[in-house]
């Protein structure tokens, strides 16, 4: 009978307890500038024991307030440089790996008027077949690759699903998506080494980053910080499906594990009001106050009728109104916020509103992960006002209220 012994660090339960003689072990974390490299470094650099060097690979330094932790090291490269190219810098900077995170990602600029990811599936595949092709060049060779992917492997972002997803699930081939090829190129890359791999699929990803893009947190704060200081309720954006259905969510801080927490937004909204001391609205109820938009490709899940979200607004056209963005310049006034106005509305909040609208379910299967004893857990309302509050300290939103902050 195998035991397994746990514990319970702020927050997050049932993390697992590491035996003491794992020791002096190097890691690589590639896109440690973003939101999930980023907090595998803030994972990892608890345990300087255990993990005595820490390479960042990145083109631009994370963001850590007071500075890298010190058994980290930050190395400029640029993955889409050749395999020998970024090989030397490796070999140079004398670079070892027991363990490989890799988190790169860059948004490629999509074909004209297709889809956000259609142009992605080349150049994304070489930022990962590019690295791993170097590190033979810099005689490294980790027991483990981790990549991670995402809820576009079970073409959640084309429509409905089958339910619960799960890692059998086949391909969805309606339009292409760039992780297809990375995977197929880690596994022939691992298999031909001798390296075990892992392939993690998280949901929506919170966790509190400078670069905002693809944060669902962000605007979620920003929205709540601005109708409180115009003494404004919270609206529901979308429908009674959407603010009824179960959606699972991805803490950052357990490195893109799925929280396997019950959320919705109809029990999150009056939570978040609640933190700010101000009022919410519940979805109308009547058809006609809603815009439907149909998604462009068939059910992924093979029949039934395509994915329609329904919106009454969108936090994106919210957030370009003349009183939202006079009303963020006072309050980035008055409390010294980073951003005086509210940049790059389109590519920050529209992420949101996807999120926002989602009339689908969104409930991936952790069977397997729990029959490998992995056990970890987050209430994810809490997690999402701790991303609140670590927003809060890198001076990216005012201060949260926490006029009444109560979980289950």
């Amino acid at each position: 009978m195998a035991t397994q012994t746990v514990h319970t660090n702020g927050i997050y339960h049932g993390l697992p307890t590491f035996d003491s003689s794992l020791k002096d072990l190097s890691a690589v974390i590639t896109g440690a500038n973003g939101i999930s490299g980023q907090h595998m470094l803030r994972v990892l650099a608890q345990a300087p024991e255990r993990w005595s060097k820490i390479y960042c690979l990145s083109r631009r330094p994370p963001a850590i307030p007071g500075g890298l932790p010190a058994n980290a090291v930050h190395i400029p490269l640029d993955f889409l440089k050749s395999p020998e190219e970024i090989g030397e810098v490796l070999k140079k900077e004398g670079v070892k790996a027991d363990y490989v995170f890799f988190f790169s990602y860059i948004q490629v600029e999509p074909k004209d008027g297709a889809a956000l990811w259609s142009n992605a599936e080349d150049i994304l595949a070489k930022l990962l077949s590019n690295f791993l092709e170097a590190l033979p060049i810099a005689s490294i060779k980790p027991k483990r690759i981790m990549l991670q992917t995402g809820a576009k492997n079970y073409g959640l972002h084309l429509g409905p699903t089958t339910v619960p997803q799960e890692e059998s699930d086949p391909r969805v081939m309606l339009e292409p998506n760039f992780y297809y090829p990375q995977e197929d190129y880690l596994w022939s890359y691992c298999e031909k080494h001798s390296i075990g791999w892992n392939v993690a699929r998280p949901s929506f990803i919170l966790g509190a980053v400078p670069d905002a893009a693809m944060n669902v947190c962000f605007p979620l704060a920003v929205y709540a910080s601005v109708q409180k200081h115009l003494g404004k309720p919270i609206e529901y954006p979308s429908d009674l499906t959407a603010w009824e259905m179960t959606q699972v969510q991805s803490s950052a801080m357990l490195n893109g594990y799925l929280e396997d927490s019950a959320f919705s937004w109809g029990k999150f909204w009056p939570k978040m009001a609640g933190w700010y001391g101000i009022g919410y609205e519940r979805p109308s109820l009547k058809q006609e106050d809603y815009k439907p938009v149909e998604l462009p490709h068939e059910a992924p899940r093979g029949f039934g009728p395509r994915g329609t979200l329904r919106f009454r607004f969108t936090l994106t056209e919210w957030a370009k109104q003349p009183e939202v963005a006079q009303a963020w310049k006072e309050l980035a006034e008055k409390h010294g916020l980073v951003d005086k106005e509210l940049r790059d509305v389109d590519r920050i909040f529209s992420f949101t509103d996807a999120a926002l609208s989602w009339c689908y379910p969104i409930n991936f299967s952790m069977d397997k992960a729990r029959k490998l004893g992995w056990h970890g857990f987050v209430d994810s309302s809490e997690c999402i006002l701790e991303v609140f509050k670590d927003f809060e300290k890198m001076k990216m939103i005012p201060p949260v209220p926490m006029v009444h902050v109560k979980f289950s």
